[in-house]
């Protein structure tokens, strides 16, 4: 029988941003003090990408759990329940709430003296991906990481989300121009609000200037799980993906990459599930 995931609010490192809220679901068979299989912290995707994954994050951290992981949910700066509202949020502020909770999960599995202790896993999806790596070169522990639809740079998911108001002027008839107002903008420090989220220039800058690249490794063959999902039967890798699992091996990683049947669930009108992509991930982890 799984063990219920618990609700609690983290006093945040920084001062002045309030708590953050987390789930944390105990490995099956143990309460906190017992030495699950591994640590795994869930790091949520971007704006309402975070939204339309929560079910799949809420299953696949049951999935792990059952299986003997301990996993942490945590909403980053201003979102979800978390303190503050999506316009107070940076992105070296998210990288820090990652860095708190890999703190956290390990203050609760401590290394026993008759053993080492359970192997870190960060879990992102999307930006959580860049997220992950970001905070993996501040954590002083090996981290092994699982990737959901990695992008190999953010600038792509801002021009993205940028895109959203263009979109929304061109029923105007207002397009011309509307991206470069935009960057302008945020170049002049002052935030955009988009789809209902007030885009801070300092979250803007970080998301646009993030990489894929891999951090220093800690320990020999620190491992990667690279998944994607796919409705196409002949689906394969991009070759920008290729490059960057191939950038991640030669800097001595263990990748393991693979692409299984599901929708792009982050992004459909509906919520909807991607089961393989779950049994993927808690075979990977093994």
């Amino acid at each position: 029988m799984s063990v219920p995931p618990q609700a609690f609010f983290l006093p945040a490192d920084a001062v002045g941003t309030g708590q953050r809220f987390c789930l944390y679901h105990p490995a099956k068979g143990g309460a906190a003090g017992d030495a699950p299989k591994g640590l795994v912290l869930y790091i949520h995707p971007f704006a309402e990408e975070m939204n339309k994954s929560r079910r799949m994050a809420a299953l696949q951290s049951r999935a792990l759990a059952q299986a003997g992981y301990a996993v942490l949910q945590i909403d980053l700066l201003g979102c979800g329940d978390s303190s503050g509202d999506f316009g107070d949020a940076t992105w070296q502020g998210w990288v820090s709430d990652v860095v708190q909770g890999c703190q956290w999960l390990r203050n609760q599995h401590p290394i026993r003296s008759d053993s080492s202790q359970a192997p870190l896993w960060l879990w992102g999806l999307r930006a959580g991906c860049l997220l992950a790596v970001e905070a993996a070169s501040q954590i002083d522990a090996p981290c092994n990481f699982v990737f959901w639809q990695a992008p190999a740079a953010g600038k792509p998911l801002l021009q993205q989300f940028l895109r959203l108001k263009v979109a929304g002027d061109l029923l105007g008839g207002q397009a011309k121009g509307v991206m470069q107002a935009l960057r302008d903008q945020l170049t002049n420090g002052t935030p955009v609000e988009i789809a209902g989220y007030q885009l801070a220039p300092s979250l803007a800058s970080g998301l646009e200037q993030a990489t894929l690249a891999p951090p220093a490794l800690r320990q020999p063959a620190q491992r990667v799980a690279w998944l994607e999902v796919s409705t196409r039967e002949d689906a394969a890798f991009s070759p920008i993906s290729n490059q960057t699992i191939a950038q991640w091996q030669q800097a001595g990683y263990a990748v393991a990459s693979q692409i299984v049947s599901g929708p792009a669930f982050w992004q459909t009108t509906e919520i909807e599930d991607a089961p393989a992509l779950i049994a993927a991930t808690a075979e990977a982890v093994r």
